[in-house]
């Protein structure tokens, strides 16, 4: 097996969006502040930072009540097959099933590592733009109460989707690197390495799961 990075998102900061106003740097829509896609992060990712916060809970159970969370607004399998790129189009439907199994192990367990480490902080939704009629990436900042270093606070980006008729989060971005886009390089790159064998990224996948839930 070649060598790979041990941990695929990370370039930077985290490969988890565009800086605030990039969008719109293309000409794209501006939404008005409040609409539903907004509402919904907002109201998500408040959510998921307050399960983090409970200090009521056990690993275990912060663990699996955030997994819940997090399947609940992300479309796993729409990630997993574009992370896949062109190695899809051959692959059997066994392979891309154990794929999607294996992504979403490893994705909530980056997921959660990640978005831990900001626990204790709260989001702000900055506003969003639209790409089309049913796309939208709505820009947010989580904000430290007690740092005193005049930094801006960290920006997040999410895309959010309503095609299939309730709003879905399909990828989210930091310091101008999207996750799914950055895995995506990743994957395709290893199976590259690895005469495009699934199986053999599935088991590598799985492998990094168990290091961040560690």
């Amino acid at each position: 097996m070649a060598p790979m990075n041990t941990y695929f998102p990370r370039r930077g900061v985290l490969a988890l969006g565009l800086a605030l106003g990039g969008m719109s740097a293309l000409g794209l829509p501006a939404l008005a502040a409040g609409n539903p896609a907004e509402s919904f992060v907002e109201d998500n990712v408040r959510k998921g930072l307050a399960i983090l916060n409970d200090k009521s809970l056990s690993t275990a159970q912060r663990r699996s009540q955030f997994e819940t969370f997090l399947l609940s607004l992300t479309d796993m399998k729409r990630i997993a097959a574009f992370t896949l790129g062109q190695y899809r189009r051959g692959a059997s439907p066994a392979d891309i099933a154990a794929f999607e199994a294996a992504f979403q192990n490893y994705a909530t367990a980056v997921y959660q590592s990640y978005f831990a480490k900001y626990a204790g902080q709260t989001l702000k939704v900055t506003g969003s733009e639209a790409r089309s009629a049913d796309d939208f990436i709505v820009s947010t900042a989580l904000i430290d109460p007690n740092d005193r270093s005049g930094q801006p606070p960290l920006v997040v980006q999410f895309r959010v989707r309503t095609d299939t008729g309730k709003p879905i989060v399909t990828d989210f971005s930091v310091s101008g690197i999207w996750l799914a886009i950055e895995e995506r390089d990743q994957f395709t790159s290893f199976l590259g390495q690895n005469g495009g064998n699934i199986a053999s990224l599935n088991s590598h996948l799985n492998d990094l799961a168990k290091q961040y839930r560690s």
